[in-house]
């Protein structure tokens, strides 16, 4: 059988080829010029990252606050941490919100999507840009690469990072072999439903920036399913000539155990699955189960047939509303003790 040509929707392409810059295009110089009054907020939302967020603040702060007044705000919501995150950004020079700070008189909700929402109550910026706070060899061209578009081209509102993410094994390093939820699940899924959304490398990726207006009119899931909300709900906001990708290069972080990764997948199917709804296309007035059963071999615990632990978690999500709605009732940031 001979093989046949790729398929590639024509759309895609084309927005593939007009919305994909890489990091590259924007150095700093660039990027002054194009500021103007725009004021630019940097979010690190964090929870038990000390070994790593202070590099990340420094590095910002250094290059792109101090060198040049490119960032003008810094800010890392602190998640409930239990380490000394929250010590370590500030030392490192950055300002730091606990995530109930910002949500006080709201139900309290978990996950990083419950954060970045509270980071973007808390920044002050025209332009927001999120970046994961387990990044090594972190480098400015993270957040520039983000903003960029955002600073140079006013028909942008929303960038997303993509990169390769080596995955260490024990005897070898797969170039692209971080992405493992994305392949087995996010990106059919996208496909399926969401063909527009084809040509994002990375869907899933933890860097991204927008403008604040319309960021603000979108709801944050809390769970891992935070990313693919966004795109999905942008994408029906402004439509997909308003979102743009970036080449950020390489992303080295820490890798989460596949049974990790199986509740992050099961978040992000119940996310998608709201929005089915939402467009008719699932079953009104259903939702799928909520809890995850998985298993883990051995432990104290274990059936006696199965050699192995039955672990059940909740993976349903929830949603904070657009920020815009709730703007008035939100407590005024103050720096977390």
């Amino acid at each position: 059988m001979r093989d046949t040509e790729p398929i590639v929707s024509p759309v895609v392409e084309a927005w593939a080829t007009y919305r994909t810059t890489s990091a590259q295009d924007w150095p700093t110089r660039r990027l002054i010029r194009a500021k103007g009054e725009n004021r630019v907020s940097v979010v690190l939302p964090a929870r038990n990252e000390e070994a790593t967020v202070g590099a990340i603040v420094a590095t910002i702060r250094e290059h792109l606050m101090d060198r040049v007044p490119l960032v003008d705000e810094l800010i890392v919501v602190d998640s409930r941490s239990t380490d000394r995150t929250a010590q370590v950004a500030r030392a490192a020079g950055a300002e730091v919100v606990g995530q109930d700070e910002m949500t006080r008189g709201l139900p309290r909700l978990t996950g990083k999507g419950d954060a970045l929402w509270a980071g973007l109550a808390a920044a002050e910026g025209d332009i927001v840009a999120f970046v994961d706070a387990d990044l090594r060899e972190f480098r400015p061209h993270f957040v520039t690469g983000l903003i960029g578009p955002l600073l140079v081209d006013p028909s942008v509102e929303f960038v997303k990072g993509f990169y390769h993410r080596p995955l260490v094994g024990t005897t070898s390093v797969e170039t692209d072999g971080g992405g493992r939820v994305t392949e087995l699940m996010a990106r059919p899924l996208l496909n399926l439903f969401w063909p527009e959304l084809a040509g994002f490398v990375q869907p899933l990726a933890g860097e991204y920036a927008g403008r604040r207006e319309v960021l603000e009119r979108v709801p944050f899931v809390t769970g891992y399913g935070v990313e693919t909300a966004m795109l999905i709900d942008l994408l029906e906001l402004v439509g997909l000539d308003a979102l743009a990708q970036v080449d950020l290069g390489e992303r080295k972080h820490r890798h989460q155990d596949t049974a990790a990764l199986g509740r992050m997948s099961a978040q992000i199917m119940h996310t998608a699955w709201a929005r089915l709804q939402r467009r008719g296309w699932a079953a009104p007035g259903t939702s799928p189960g909520a809890l995850l059963t998985q298993f883990r071999r051995g432990g104290s615990e274990a059936l006696p047939n199965l050699d192995r632990e039955v672990v059940v978690t909740d993976v349903s999500v929830q949603e904070r509303p657009p920020l815009a709605e709730l703007r008035p009732r939100l407590p005024r940031r103050r720096v977390a003790a």
